[in-house]
């Protein structure tokens, strides 16, 4: 060892026990620690005397005593100085648990082991036993553990006595007897604020009939639960299972119903972070439960090397997609993340919640319009992104097809500004959210998404021949601020798109129209009684997007498999049922016809193209002829006029005869849609 890590080595010890001492200092003057510290002593004491007494008689015992002595000082003079720097006066022992019972005995193991390495070097055992010293090491363990133990059993008792006085505790049946139902049992029983008693649990297994779970019974299977929520005088409900198929789900409510009981659940693994389950997280059942989507199965090393240690930008930011992608995008440790929106409350809103509920320092909010060419330059230069995700678009199909100028320079013209800023500052990745509604599309918001698919794909590096003029060079001169002005160059960029359909909870769902609607009484209004749609969660859509974006090579759109799409009517049916009323009894349902532009099957790939399968059982991937945008140029000339000039019948004209595929709700009718066309589906 050189002098200098000799020096090295002694600064680091010397600080350790300094720092040791400092901390003493302030425990000493703590009643509790000297409490717990002549608690200690009293029960080695004893540890030690028990096992001599176990090993010797009564004679031997008082002619031993001087040995004795040496003894016990020393193993008191090893073992509290150990136990303190394992950490076991540092403890709050109300909430001692397994890992501070592994940490005691693996205090009192060194400690024997020490004291087993002295007795050897000193005198070989010699006038001692070896048994005395073994069964002192387990009596420690034992003496010490049972007195930490105790003292959490004593102030928990004391804790439910307190908050019990004039407080009755809900009896809670629990539906499930696996492992999230032991947790949560585990928590309502050390947690006293939690005014719950569970009383029993029900579970489908037969094997586990009669077994109990912390000295509560399972009474049996859930198809007898109405007998069981009877027998035990139930307050209440609790859903436990957090790995339930829709139809699985369903039969569950359907007999929570029966019962007159109020029933909650807890949420999925997809909604818990890593697993973990807390009465906490107990909130009532949604439609996404009854939909019962299958838990995503993510390729965690491929999205990490997509996003960690990388600037991401993610524009929506604020909406609903936006928002969940943010959040799952932290979950990957990107170096910053940059929230581009243009609504101040949204844009606010995930800010803080990034901040005090996610502790994200890093992420900063942009306030903006993405057709704000200077602005999008300045924000490139200033973060270099080298993923973008973008999801800002107007979605809504009633109000972007009584506006469709708005989907022109929101949608197709801001989205082509994007891709070309993206370029001239060579991001890496580009990910378009787009939607199922760009499949033949039949009003302006999913003919917007079709043309923005295309221009995605146009723009690829393995299509793209530079033909295409930027879009900076049909904004109008008076636009404030004034538009770039350098061509964007040949570029190593990565483009892909990622198609999928209803998302339910977003700002756009049918959701929170009914839960209002139901609040208030009724009537809730469905469009059609056969009108159907594909539906996914928020989680589950933002996972594989993520998913989606690490795979692309470039010029692919990616299609989310939606299962199998939900009727409407049923949906609503089932929510006023969930919200305990009973359809077209209590809550009315009104049937108020398809509104301009919406269709009553929704299809997920178009005429031409192919799908083929990837690496992820949830994502295929769309061939496609493509489209050649340079003899187009004049067409989207027009059509960003004719949103100057706010001329709807103009602007659904010229995208007609950029997708020809579009047949704008005018050409159809009002009986439009009710014939189911023979529609590509993709189910898992």
């Amino acid at each position: 060892m050189t002098a200098r890590t000799f020096e090295k080595f002694k600064s680091l010890f010397l600080s350790q026990v300094s720092e040791h001492l400092l901390q003493l200092r302030r425990r000493g003057t703590s009643l509790n620690f000297w409490l717990i510290l002549l608690t200690d002593v009293a029960l080695l004491v004893v540890a030690y005397f028990l096992s001599r007494y176990l090993r010797f008689d009564a004679l031997h015992l008082a002619k031993g005593t001087n040995h004795y002595t040496i003894v016990l000082l020393l193993i008191l003079g090893i073992k509290l100085p150990i136990f303190y720097l394992f950490g076991l006066y540092n403890g709050m022992w109300r909430y001692t648990g397994f890992r501070d019972l592994q940490r005691i005995v693996g205090a009192a193991l060194v400690a024997s082991s020490v004291i087993f390495m002295i007795m050897t070097l000193a005198n070989r055992f010699q006038g001692f036993s070896r048994g005395v010293f073994i069964m002192d090491a387990v009596f420690t363990i034992l003496f010490i553990c049972g007195s930490r133990a105790s003292i959490r059993m004593a102030l928990h008792r004391k804790c439910l006595r307190r908050e019990d006085r004039g407080v009755r505790r809900k009896r809670l049946l629990v539906i499930g007897a696996g492992d999230a139902a032991e947790k949560a049992t585990r928590e309502i029983d050390d947690n006293p604020t939690l005014a719950y008693e569970v009383v029993g649990f029900v579970d489908d297994d037969p094997a586990k009939a009669g077994l109990r779970i912390h000295r509560i019974p399972v009474l049996g299977g859930v198809d007898d639960l109405p007998e069981f929520a009877a027998q035990t005088r139930a307050d209440e409900l609790l859903i436990a299972i957090v790995t339930l198929t829709g139809p699985q789900m369903k039969r569950i409510v359907e007999l929570c119903q029966q019962t007159g009981l109020p029933y909650k659940v807890l949420p999925g693994l997809g909604e818990l972070i890593n697993g973990r389950v807390s009465v906490s997280s107990i909130r009532d059942i949604s439609y996404k439960d009854l939909l019962g989507r299958e838990e995503v199965t993510l390729d965690q090393d491929q999205i990490g090397d997509t996003l960690r240690g990388k600037t991401i930008l993610v524009t929506g930011a604020g909406g609903s997609i936006g928002s969940e992608l943010c959040r799952q995008i932290i979950r990957f440790a990107p170096s910053r993340l940059i929230l581009f929106d243009s609504s101040e409350e949204n844009l606010y809103a995930i800010q803080m919640e990034l901040l005090h509920e996610y502790q994200v320092a890093d992420a900063v909010p942009v306030l903006g319009k993405v057709q704000d060419v200077r602005l999008l330059d300045m924000v490139f230069s200033r973060h270099r992104p080298q993923v973008v995700f973008h999801a800002a678009a107007y979605k809504h199909v009633p109000l972007v097809e009584n506006n469709p100028w708005e989907a022109v320079y929101n949608n197709i013209f801001a989205s082509q500004l994007l891709i070309e800023a993206v370029i001239r500052h060579r991001v890496e990745r580009f990910v378009l959210v787009s939607t199922d509604k760009a499949v033949r599309p039949t009003n302006v918001m999913g003919a917007s998404k079709r043309l923005t698919e295309l221009l995605m794909l146009a723009y690829a590096r393995n299509s793209w021949d530079g033909g295409f003029s930027p879009a900076w060079r049909r904004v109008p001169e008076t636009a404030e601020p004034a538009p770039y002005r350098a061509e964007a160059p040949h570029h190593d960029t990565r483009f892909m798109a990622v198609r999928f359909g209803n998302v339910l909870g977003s700002s756009g769902s049918v959701l929170p129209l009914f839960k209002r609607q139901i609040e208030l009484g009724g009537p809730v209004t469905v469009t059609h009684p056969e009108i159907t749609r594909y539906f996914m969660s928020i989680e589950e859509a933002a996972q594989l997007i993520l998913q989606a974006g690490s795979m692309g090579g470039d010029g692919e759109i990616f299609l989310l498999k939606m299962g199998e799409p939900v009727k409407i009517d049923q949906m609503a049916r089932d929510m006023i049922r969930l919200a305990g009323k009973e359809p077209e009894v209590d809550i009315k349902i009104r049937y108020s016809g398809l509104r301009p532009g919406e269709k009553l099957y929704e299809e997920l790939i178009t005429e031409g193209e192919g799908i083929v399968p990837t690496g992820h059982q949830k994502i295929m991937v769309l061939g496609s002829d493509g489209i050649c945008f340079t003899d187009r140029e004049r067409m989207f000339e027009e059509l960003l006029n004719l949103a100057g000039l706010h001329d709807a019948g103009g602007i659904k004209g010229i995208l007609k005869q950029i997708i020809p595929e579009y047949r704008p709700y005018s050409e159809k009718g009002s009986n439009f849609g009710l014939v189911n066309t023979k529609a590509k589906v993709i189910r898992n």
